[in-house]
């Protein structure tokens, strides 16, 4: 009898009866939040004490990339782990390919709840992605986070693992008008922004949209640690930058370097940070591995769970891409950066660059920013900020920038003649990188020429204002 115990006793600490707990997962999404503009990242004046207490918890990475600088491809790319030309959402608005396995599938697999709340896919996709739950992912939606924390809190003790996926609104556009928790004065301006009055005021407005989305990761914060194993996992990270000149629908590092802080306590390590660069379509990958799966090999993402335990390095290069944002910006780009440099490949130099931020009507709230970029058209008519709009409106075919030495891109150094062999470099990389994705760099509209400054600009913009009264009489 003692030796027939000795060998139960062995078997059950051999072979458990139970299994051990998946680690539940939870990812709050921020929607165009630019990477400087929390604390951890310098912030620029904005305050966001719940990202810099979930980065003293956790690892904050100094080289995260999105897919891409619009939001309907950026997520789409995360919640497939294929960049844009292999999900089939080039353009935003569009959706990937429904015969594509998509996040919720793989944790599915795993025993996992997955849930959505908010804008986590683009506005309405989100019932094409298989979601256990989802709810609220209509525009700007207030209810989105209340209803992450009904969820969770309502939630039995004693459920499955949970993978959880909250997007704010926090801060797209409209931005609060009346919160005036920033004061203009505080705050230092994007580098390339001119500091007139109207985009002073403009940018506290942003800034107070960012403490209202920091509001809510708070709020999170404290649900997941109330409701949640302490071994949770929290991932916070934005879909791409600010909607500001030169962020998003850009491919310069304001627009696709993306925050990215994960916590998970007992197997990441509080308050460090790591140069490894990883992409969003990473993401499904790692946590795939951190939850105990395997991550598929026929993605394009690669999991950096040696990151997350304490490695330096991950990906040597970064591809990101762009097409259009309907008919607002329609400028195809393509962009590989390494270690040290960014090259950027505009596919239409001849057409002008342009977005919301220049062509839509200022109505009088929080949408329409003309309201400080016409200031920057005044002033380029009388002195040296002229380059500033050239430089936002014409862009040359190829562009290169040295981010050690210059990592506002503000010096494009492509023809310098010293650095013709990283050209050719990384333009052979990008080629390379193109075909294997089966990339033709086609996009679906025409954009504006810039032989013809009607369709762009003051002129373009009048247009715009014109066009959307027209539909509204409608």
């Amino acid at each position: 009898m003692p030796l027939l115990l000795a060998t139960l006793l062995l078997l059950a600490a051999v072979c458990p009866s139970a299994e051990v707990r998946r680690p539940d997962i939870v990812v709050f999404l921020t929607d165009d939040l630019g990477r400087l503009d929390t604390a951890p990242y310098g912030g620029g004046g904005i305050r966001t004490p719940h990202v810099a207490a979930l980065a003293a918890a956790g690892l904050t990475f100094d080289r995260a990339y999105v897919a891409s600088p619009s939001c309907a491809p950026s997520r789409a790319a995360l919640l497939t782990g294929l960049m844009p030309a292999r999900n089939g959402a080039s353009s935003n608005h569009a959706k990937p390919r429904a015969e594509i396995r998509k996040w919720p599938s793989y944790f599915k697999e795993l025993g996992y709840e997955v849930a959505a709340f908010g804008k986590v896919s683009h506005y309405r996709h989100t019932a094409d992605y298989g979601f256990d739950v989802f709810a609220h992912d209509t525009f700007h939606d207030p209810e989105g986070v209340p209803a992450a924390l009904k969820f969770l809190r309502e939630r039995p003790k004693d459920a499955r693992p949970l993978c959880l996926m909250i997007g704010s609104n926090w801060p797209h556009v409209p931005w609060p008008v009346d919160d005036k928790t920033h004061l203009a004065e505080d705050l230092k301006l994007p580098a390339a922004s001119l500091d007139t009055p109207q985009t002073r005021v403009w940018r506290a407005r942003y800034a107070d949209a960012v403490a209202r989305g920091d509001a809510e990761l708070g709020e999170v914060m404290r649900a997941v640690r109330e409701k949640l194993p302490p071994s949770t996992m929290i991932v916070f990270t934005s879909d791409h930058g600010a909607q500001w000149p030169f962020g998003k629908w850009n491919l310069y590092e304001a627009g696709v370097a993306t925050p990215l802080i994960v916590s998970w306590p007992g197997k990441v390590a509080a308050g460090t940070r790591t140069a490894a660069m990883v992409s969003w379509v990473d993401l499904l990958p790692t946590l795939l591995e951190a939850a105990g799966g395997k991550a598929p090999a026929d993605i394009d993402g690669r999991s950096f769970l040696p990151a997350l335990q304490g490695g330096d390095r991950h990906r040597d290069r970064i591809f990101t891409t762009h097409s259009n944002d309907n008919r607002m910006n329609v400028y195809p780009a393509r962009a590989v950066r390494d270690g040290r440099w960014k090259y950027v490949r505009n596919l239409r130099p001849e057409w002008a660059f342009t977005t919301h931020i220049d062509l839509q009507e200022s109505r009088g709230d929080a949408l329409g920013q003309r309201a400080f970029f016409a200031e920057w058209e005044a002033l380029a008519r009388t002195d040296a900020a002229a380059a500033t709009l050239a430089r936002y409106h014409r862009r040359p075919a190829e562009e290169l920038y040295d981010l050690e030495q210059d990592p506002a891109e503000l010096t494009d150094v492509a023809t310098v003649p010293a650095n013709a062999a990283k050209l050719a470099e990384l333009r052979a990389a990008l080629d390379a990188w193109m075909r294997e994705q089966g990339d033709d760099g086609s996009v679906p509209v025409a954009g504006r020429p810039l032989s013809d400054p009607g369709t762009y600009g003051p002129a373009g913009a009048a247009a715009e204002a014109a066009a959307a009264a027209k539909r509204r009489k409608k």
